[in-house]
């Protein structure tokens, strides 16, 4: 019955696909005379009249992306007036995008045979926000009843909270903390995984401070969701961080307001939004699979991942294309390099190699010019041109002249490899120019990486041995070498520059030998959790530094106020 509706639907597009571009690009030629005279009102009118039109045919063969980005896009046309000034530029830039993607999307529909809608929805608000509308969510096309909720926090385990109020609101003030570094990190777009974690960490902790409470739930399928984009290694559009900066609103209230504001229930819309992310994950873990079943749905056959690659079809080159682009230019620098080296080395040296050298280099500067990153292509005409003059007054470069053209080819490679994960931007094309520190060493590098390696393993260790402490009713034995062993790493941060990190292990280590092995009584809970959490918010920040990503301060301070809250 679906297979014939299915096939029912792809014929009536057949049908009038070729009136579709047709009208598309009519939508477009009209939008373009208005473009170069702002006082045809007749074009302007045109151009909302085939929107209408196509806004007919997409309702007729049902497709609902398309039906809804053509009546954002008639409202938009709208709020252009006749006789438009440049501050309504940005109208018609949103407009001309969105028929751009229309006209991509129909091709992608008649390739495809597969209506998804959700692939127009960040060129759908894109018009709204160029209108000062509120964007839809992300899960504007999920049709369920979220009305009858299942239990979220069954997976979970939620250790119960102590009564007192003090532990309420010294874990409250540190999970709202955690929670915000984490948003903090995602809106940077530093490690995603580590975000994750924290978010998965803070929801866990809230939800205990709810245990029992509506708020509770909600906590509880935060942290499904954190875990499961996590494991399934989901991104963060832009929906999804307009998402969690609504519910940080939620972890001021149990800082502020207090065990009052756990009693209120999450809206139905924030419940929906999350149950999106685990259907559209596609994960088949059975925590995701029994919220799923709970609502009659399954993993979605169209999952994130799958989502991604074929938005990616949508809205510019792919990842393939821009590797392939990247590596072909990689490999003209490489052979760059080989002579340069030569050079270098004195090994026969040929004056007819400057010529060759600077010959590269300008085949390289056409096509980054061709590819609009402008300055990388200036780097690479200046330093041909200071190859011609050598070539000229018939002298090989000096040895500080050869450096600098050196440095300045491997700050045009940098770029050029940063072109997979950056895209073709301007953030790209700024990279060449960035200033390099004289003190950059590939050996001082190395020795981070290795000192991170080794602080991973010792804070792993230390994890361990406090479980085993507590599992083993407080036998300190499993504890003895554990301060040694941190003061070791401390020397190492030390050693690499990073006092901040090494100041945090020295607390810890202190706080270890005096509260947990010099101590006759059990330790409080309390302090242990707050070494738990300092030890994980330093794993967490050492990662990104085992990852060469940047330091993440907000990680150490986040170490600090763990250790601060309990005193230690």
């Amino acid at each position: 019955m679906v297979q014939s509706s299915l096939a029912t639907k792809s014929q009536s597009f057949d049908l009038v696909k070729s009136e579709i571009e047709q009208t598309i690009k009519q939508a477009e030629s009209s939008l373009e005379r208005f473009q170069e005279n702002r006082e045809s009102g007749e074009d302007l009118q045109n151009c909302v009249d085939y929107l209408n039109q196509l806004r007919g045919i997409f309702i007729l063969v049902e497709l609902r992306g398309g039906t809804l980005l053509c009546q954002e896009a008639v409202n938009l046309a709208n709020d252009v007036p006749v006789g438009a000034n440049d501050d309504k530029n940005i109208l018609l830039t949103a407009l001309n995008s969105a028929l751009f993607i229309l006209r991509r999307y129909v091709e992608y529909y008649h390739q495809q045979r597969e209506d998804h809608p959700e692939l127009l929805l960040p060129a759908i608000n894109d018009l709204r926000e160029a209108r000062r509308e509120k964007p839809y969510p992300e899960s504007c096309f999920f049709d369920i009843d979220i009305k009858e909720r299942p239990d979220f926090c069954s997976d979970l385990g939620l250790r119960p909270m102590d009564d007192a109020e003090s532990e309420y609101e010294i874990l409250a003030r540190r999970m709202r903390l955690t929670f915000q570094v984490a948003l903090l990190g995602i809106l940077r777009e530093r490690n995603e995984a580590v975000s994750k974690k924290l978010i998965a960490r803070a929801a866990r902790g809230l939800a205990r401070l709810c245990q029992g409470a509506p708020m509770g739930q909600m906590w509880c399928l935060l942290a499904l969701v954190s875990d499961t984009m996590l494991d399934r290694a989901m991104g963060f559009s832009k929906a999804r961080k307009r998402l969690l900066m609504r519910i940080e609103k939620y972890a001021r209230e149990v800082v502020y307001v207090g065990k009052v504001a756990t009693a209120k229930d999450a809206p139905e819309s924030l419940i929906k939004d999350l149950v999106y992310l685990l259907y559209r994950s596609g994960s088949a873990n059975p925590e995701v699979t029994r919220v799923l079943s709970a609502y009659q749905l399954g993993p979605a056959e169209f999952p994130d991942a799958l989502l991604e690659a074929h938005s990616r079809r949508l809205y510019g080159p792919g990842t393939d294309v821009l590797k392939s682009l990247s590596e072909a230019l990689q490999e003209e620098l490489n052979q760059l390099k080989d002579k340069l080296d030569i050079i270098e080395r004195g090994i026969e040296p040929d004056l007819a190699e400057l010529a060759s050298i600077a010959d590269t280099l300008e085949r390289l500067a056409n096509t980054l010019v061709m590819l609009d990153l402008n300055r990388l292509a200036s780097i690479s005409r200046e330093e041909a041109a200071k190859l011609r003059k050598w070539e000229e007054e018939n002298r090989l470069p000096a040895e500080e002249e050869l450096y600098r053209l050196a440095d300045s080819v491997l700050g045009v490679e940098d770029a050029v490899m940063q072109i997979v994960t950056r895209g073709i931007t301007s953030e790209t094309d700024a990279l060449a120019g960035a200033d390099r520190s004289r003190d950059e060493s590939v050996y001082l590098q190395e020795a981070i990486w290795v000192v991170a390696d080794e602080a991973r393993s010792a804070l792993t260790l230390a994890k361990r041995a406090i479980t085993a402490f507590i599992e083993s009713d407080y036998d300190k034995l499993h504890l003895a070498n554990l301060p040694g062993t941190l003061r070791s790493i401390w020397g190492g941060l030390q050693m690499v520059d990073d006092p901040i990190a090494a100041d945090v292990i020295a607390r810890v280590a202190t706080s270890i030998q005096e509260r947990l092995l010099d101590a006759r009584e059990a330790p409080a809970s309390q302090v242990l959790e707050a070494l738990a959490d300092a030890l994980t918010s330093l794993e967490y920040y050492i990662e990104g530094v085992g990852r060469r990503e940047d330091r993440n301060v907000d990680l150490l301070k986040l170490a600090q106020s763990s250790l601060d809250d309990v005193g230690l």
